[in-house]
């Protein structure tokens, strides 16, 4: 069942009944804790005028773009503005 939402679904079970019901939150806040350079949720603005919010949204809507597309068509750009 590997590579199906199933496996997915049985894998993070047995992941949970290994190593607890929090696994997945003490995973995420080693990362945050790591990062350094502000994240997803940062306000701060980067260097290219967004904040880390802002940079998030518009790469989630590349990716939500990118796994719609058929095969063999062109590649869509996306521009958004940003407010």
């Amino acid at each position: 069942m590997s590579g199906n939402s199933d496996g997915g679904r049985l894998a993070a079970a047995t992941i949970r009944a290994k190593h607890g019901r929090d696994f997945y939150v003490k995973i995420g806040q080693l990362g945050g804790r790591k990062s350094r350079n502000g994240g997803f949720a940062s306000p701060k603005v980067g260097k290219d005028g967004l904040t880390g919010a802002q940079r998030a949204k518009l790469a989630g809507a590349r990716g939500g773009a990118k796994s719609r597309r058929g095969k063999a068509t062109a590649v869509r750009r996306i521009n958004v503005k940003v407010l």
